[in-house]
């Protein structure tokens, strides 16, 4: 690896916001998680939690859009339910609270929220939103302040807005630049476990783990995988081509 990939990929995982997160439930158009992912590779985010408990959902896979995540499926991983209360159970235990966007009487503003702790985002689907089940399993809810007719903005743009927001907040606090998230030994362990990708093409971040509730715990971000994991528990994100976009 030459200087300048190595102090790139020093500085991305200094800048690693370990207690930020993602949720998407019911997600239909694969270049909307392609969109969020690479957002949250912008803001430091290093995984995200998908899940599916709509029937026409549950069979199609996770599609993920080379060109729209900007390849940044590779640092990322990305986890797979169909079981909506099993992955508010895992991201609980590891973030604390759900936040879920939601326009209603009791939803603060995006500006009023202390991103600053540890948070996980809700983003629900593209025509109805979230689910009443998620809804009442969350946290709290908040919205976007909007000027215009429009009351919601597409889960990409809402997501990459809410993040930025948690970005801006982040950084007064240090936590980009003095203040990492990561201790050091964290770091060395990421900056090990990437090396290992790229070093020998075991790109196991391209593909979307599966869940189940009988499924071990999470490993941490910074802890290597094992490159011979079976395939039956994985779902590979296939690139899309010009004709499918």
């Amino acid at each position: 690896m030459n200087p300048t990939r190595e102090q790139k990929l020093r500085t991305v995982i200094r800048q690693s916001q370990p207690d930020l997160t993602v949720i998407l439930e019911n997600i239909f158009d694969p270049l909307n998680i392609s969109a969020v992912l690479r957002s949250c590779d912008a803001v430091g985010v290093r995984e995200v939690f998908v899940v599916y408990t709509k029937n026409y959902l549950d069979k199609r896979g996770l599609v993920l859009g080379k060109r729209t995540s900007g390849g940044t499926f590779k640092w990322i991983d990305v986890y797979h339910f169909e079981d909506l209360a099993e992955c508010f159970r895992r991201v609980r235990e590891r973030y604390g609270r759900i936040l879920a966007t939601h326009l209603g009487e009791r939803s603060s503003s995006l500006y009023a929220l202390d991103l600053t702790q540890p948070t996980a985002l809700l983003f629900g689907n593209e025509d109805d939103g979230l689910s009443a089940e998620a809804l009442a399993l969350a946290d709290g809810n908040f919205a976007i302040p909007q000027a215009g007719f429009a009351e919601s903005l597409n889960i990409s743009v809402a997501c990459a807005v809410t993040l930025f927001e948690a970005r801006r907040q982040r950084e007064t606090q240090g936590f980009y630049t003095e203040k990492s998230k990561l201790s050091a030994t964290q770091q060395e362990q990421l900056f090990a476990r990437w090396s290992t990708m790229l070093r020998q093409k075991s790109y196991a971040q391209q593909q979307a783990t599966i869940v189940s509730k009988d499924a071990e715990p999470l490993l941490p971000i910074y802890t290597e995988r094992d490159p011979k994991v079976a395939v039956k528990t994985q779902i590979r994100p296939l690139p899309l081509s010009n004709f499918d976009l």
